[in-house]
């Protein structure tokens, strides 16, 4: 599959205006969805994972590289998808989770974790090491970066040689958005300096054939670069073309490379279009599937809420204000304001913080009640069109609550298949 990623470059050369969607979750009902998409359009599907998330100590989800594959190709097995339909990344793999230490212990530790992901069959690999460890500056220049960078692409090439895989592909560049987005309201994002994302390329390439690893260099196949996009809690910035085309253009001069784009959740139909017509052919969206489902399910809480005997006034809703409330790390520092403003931010927040919790047991026991409650009924439609808008299908037949999970799922992943697959248009309804 390393080769829908190898021609990126050269539909983009060819003037075809052709990309792949970065599906960044852990979530299942967002991994089924996404694989249940890929097997109907016959189409690859991206799914990746991040360095906190998922590495070889477990990260936040448990999961070890080898662990998180295996879960999607559960999934995938469940869903008729394909193997070979399916390509696995790994995102922001480098020293971030432990930069707290000194540079060659967090080192250490990121070494074992991409050569696990390599190991596993992780075939998609961002190279980032642009943070600075214990006593470092906050950033570091491209020349530290690019060798760190390079001495993990080695690593990850030993690792996939010695399992038996095919050589990975890199993505280098670190000029981000925060993860999960900004914490403050955003007017605006400045993109990426011509300049700057020419000369990460230049330090990159000369680095690597200093080091001896020309050849990885050459399966570098795309370059993270900041196209003016954004979301924070509240709002979102949308992509402008105008004020990224200087960067754009830069494209001509490298035929094998494609820019990779963060947070491109939220942009909606048009300006995804625009990001992969300017080159940004790799789009990354992770908290708007979570955020779109957790719209279903407190959706179908409220209906269970108006329809069921005996289920209670939002009981999904105050279980999961309570498990954020027990354990408040993944979200107090990110939300500021009264205790209203906070208690708003917890549950309808763009960057979705809550997407950390549905695995807590209470959650997945709330979730379990609410789906009992709603298999099989008829939901009337006037409860849809209140709590569920776009739903009215499932009006008035027996439902698999799941169902209608995936729908609004797919319905985000959709207009990404419109955007990076030519010719398509969002499926209705």
């Amino acid at each position: 599959m390393t080769q829908i990623l190898d021609n990126l470059a050269k539909a983009r050369r060819e003037g075809v205006h052709r990309g792949i969607t970065s599906v960044c979750s852990a979530h299942p009902v967002v991994l089924r969805a996404a694989l249940r998409h890929a097997r109907q359009h016959e189409v690859p599907v991206l799914i990746e994972a991040t360095c906190n998330q998922v590495n070889h100590r477990g990260g936040y989800t448990g999961m070890q590289p080898a662990d998180f594959l295996s879960l999607v190709r559960r999934i995938a097995v469940d869903e008729a998808c394909p193997s070979n339909q399916i390509i696995f990344g790994g995102d922001h793999l480098g020293p971030n989770p432990w930069r707290h230490l000194p540079a060659e212990a967090a080192l250490a530790e990121a070494e074992k974790m991409v050569a696990a992901y390599a190991a596993a069959g992780f075939s998609k690999l961002h190279l980032d090491c642009s943070m600075g460890c214990e006593g470092e500056p906050v950033a570091l220049d491209d020349h530290i970066t690019a060798e760190r960078a390079a001495r993990l692409a080695s690593i990850a090439d030993n690792a996939a040689q010695k399992a038996g895989h095919a050589l990975p592909r890199f993505v280098i560049g670190t000029e981000v958005p925060p993860p999960g987005g900004a914490d403050h309201v955003l007017d605006a994002v400045t993109p990426t300096a011509p300049s700057a994302a020419r000369e990460t390329i230049a330090i990159h390439r000369d680095v690597f054939q200093t080091m001896g690893i020309a050849d990885a260099f050459e399966r570098v196949v795309a370059v993270v670069v900041q196209p003016g996009v954004e979301f924070g809690n509240e709002n979102v910035v949308v992509y402008d073309p105008a004020e990224a085309a200087d960067l754009s253009r830069i494209l001509t001069h490298e035929p094998s490379l494609v820019f990779e784009a963060h947070s491109t959740d939220y942009q909606g139909a048009k300006p995804l279009s625009a990001l992969v017509r300017d080159g940004f052919s790799i789009l990354k969206v992770g908290p708007e599937l979570t955020f779109v489902l957790r719209e279903a399910l407190y959706g179908l809480d409220l209906i269970a809420s108006d329809l069921v005997d005996g289920y209670g006034d939002r009981p999904l809703k105050r279980t999961m204000e309570a498990v954020m409330q027990a354990s408040p790390d993944h979200w107090r520092r990110h939300y500021r304001g009264s205790e209203a403003e906070t208690a708003m931010l917890r549950h309808y927040s763009l960057s979705d913080r809550i997407r950390y919790y549905w695995s807590a047991p209470q959650a997945e026991d709330a979730v379990g009640r609410l789906t009992q409650a709603l298999s099989g009924r008829r939901l009337p439609l006037p409860l849809l069109r209140q709590h569920m808008p776009g739903a009215a299908h499932f009006a008035d037949t027996p439902i698999d609550p799941e169902d209608i999970l995936i729908w609004r799922v797919t319905r985000s992943l959709e207009t990404y298949h419109a955007a990076t697959r030519p010719g398509t248009r969002p499926d209705k309804p």
